[in-house]
């Protein structure tokens, strides 16, 4: 297994530090203007498993390893009492995440969406939702004429998966509408 110098640190990379999983969110390169003093890496992390964020500094001479970790393609089955069901797409493993685990994002989950899961040690750990998921919108009140004078030109819409978003005044009930993961708005119609 390579070692990864605390000076060849970039945004998005895996590591591991004190046995635990992280990626890099930010790095700053401090060079301190004293004779000898060695470079410090500044550094943001999230933590894979838990999504903690740490802050932390390293002298650059310092060396991680690269946590075994992997992304696997899969898909959203089904949801019950005990949580959210998924398909490993590679191995047909079906495996089960909690609701606290999915949280937030199980407005963006409808039977047959494919995902990309987190394994650390081969087993799932996260998910990782696509930039955008299509929707059918179940109910919304019609868009009035003259709303658009108050200069907000969206109204709120019900989608399949219970999910409260936005949307235009020109959407009705029954249309599909793309959804954007990470933000939580509508980018227009499917």
């Amino acid at each position: 297994m390579a070692l990864v110098g605390a000076n060849e640190l970039k945004r998005k990379m895996l590591i591991s530090v004190d046995g635990q999983p992280y990626t890099v969110l930010e790095v700053f390169f401090a060079s301190p203007t004293a004779r000898g003093a060695a470079t410090m890496v500044r550094t943001r992390l999230r933590q894979l498993l838990t999504g903690a964020v740490l802050e932390k500094s390293f002298k650059a001479t310092e060396k991680f390893s690269e946590p075994d970790v992997q992304l696997v393609p899969a898909s959203f089955l089904y949801s019950d009492g005990e949580g959210c069901h998924f398909m490993d797409e590679s191995s047909y493993e079906q495996f089960m995440f909690t609701d606290e685990q999915v949280g937030d994002d199980r407005g963006y989950l409808k039977e047959g969406v494919s995902l990309q899961i987190l394994k650390y040690n081969g087993a799932p750990v996260s998910l990782q939702l696509p930039q955008y998921v299509e929707l059918v919108v179940t109910e919304t009140e019609p868009g009035m004429r003259g709303d658009t004078a108050a200069g907000g030109a969206s109204k709120k819409a019900k989608l399949e998966t219970g999910l409260s978003v936005n949307v235009p005044l020109f959407i009705k009930e029954g249309e599909t509408v793309r959804v954007n993961t990470q933000t939580g708005e509508v980018a227009g119609r499917a």
